[in-house]
């Protein structure tokens, strides 16, 4: 039996990716590679290229691998870019999301984990917030993954599809090993603008509205470490398998960091000081969103491994190195060539 990862060849899949493996467990990938990279996906794991929505080829992949639990990365992530391209959105996280529930339950999958997202409680009245907190997104991302939870509800009742949501906060961070991280090159993760800009990357980077009802003015997020995020699904596909019911799990630690907290973490970690614009708000930021986390910890045994914002930064600027150590690398060979 194997393990279907779509998305494993992106930022948050390839974590999950290198910890199936590293597990002993049997997986395969599909990925369009429009944001993902062949390179990030541990040797020996085979990657089927194409898109969640393509039914056919997914269910080719589920009978001809055996998959028998699917984990569900794929997506597009861009608040901002969902609000300008909302029907591309809901073509991509929901229309296709779609498609791979169905085709999971014509080929007798048991069990599927979604890569939701706290965008699905919009600008929250209390906070931290619970998992029953109310949904009302703010933008066609935030929507677009709360239909996809509606889906799997209502399959739940009608096929034998067991199901975990993992509403994520804000992930960041990089594999202790640096083995994967986040790769795209021009990535609107805060964490990511930052240290790029630190090194140099970026000649500066903005700061969206400083007028919020926070204390400094900027949005405050709960960020949680990749290698933490993944170790969740690792926890919630064992309770699956052990016969757990069906759930929706906030992913995050509980703890809220501004963005200028974030940016001078990195200005720690560079260890100097870089430039910062500040520009007025985007639409579809709430203010503050942090995590009532405590009962993924309770039900899944979860133990987060990562909790601390400069452990997070320090490897996200130690992934960011590696990256442009090996472009160098590149550059210097194809002059030499």
């Amino acid at each position: 039996m194997a393990i279907l990862v779509t998305g494993g060849a992106g930022y948050i899949g390839s974590h999950m990716v290198h910890a199936l493996a590293d597990a002993g467990e049997s997986v395969v990938v599909l990925d369009n590679l429009s944001t993902g990279f062949r390179e990030a996906i541990p040797g020996g794991i085979q990657l089927f290229v194409g898109d969640t929505g393509d039914q056919n080829l997914v269910s080719a992949i589920m009978k001809a691998c055996d998959v028998d639990a699917v984990i569900h990365f794929a997506a597009s992530i861009v608040v901002p870019d969902s609000v300008r391209d909302p029907l591309g959105y809901y073509r991509n996280n929901t229309a296709n999301a779609r498609s791979l529930i169905e085709a999971a339950v014509q080929n007798g999958v048991k069990h599927f984990i979604f890569s939701s997202t706290a965008a699905v409680y919009g600008n929250p009245a209390d906070v931290p917030v619970t998992e029953e907190s109310p949904t009302v997104p703010m933008s066609p991302y935030g929507t677009s993954k709360l239909m996809t939870e509606i889906m799997l509800h209502d399959v739940a009742r009608a096929h034998d599809l067991g199901h975990v949501i993992l509403r994520y906060f804000n992930v960041a961070g990089a594999d202790p090993q640096q083995r994967t991280g986040q790769s795209t090159p021009m990535a609107t993760h805060l964490i990511k603008v930052a240290v790029q800009t630190a090194l140099g990357l970026r000649p500066q980077m903005e700061v969206f509205g400083t007028d919020y009802p926070t204390p400094d003015g900027t949005c405050v997020r709960d960020y949680i470490h990749v290698t933490d995020l993944v170790r969740a699904h690792a926890a919630a596909l064992a309770h699956l398998r052990r016969g757990g019911p069906n759930l929706t799990l906030n992913c995050g630690y509980g703890r809220g960091y501004s963005v200028l907290q974030v940016i001078e973490a990195v200005k720690r970690a560079a260890g100097h000081d870089f430039a910062v614009r500040y520009s007025s708000r985007r639409p579809g930021d709430p203010a503050t969103i942090v995590a009532a986390a405590q009962r993924a910890r309770q039900i899944l045994n979860w133990r987060p491994a990562y909790d601390d914002l400069d452990v997070i930064v320090g490897h996200a600027l130690a992934w960011e190195e590696h990256l442009a150590a090996a472009e160098r690398h590149a550059n210097a060979g194809a002059r030499s060539a």
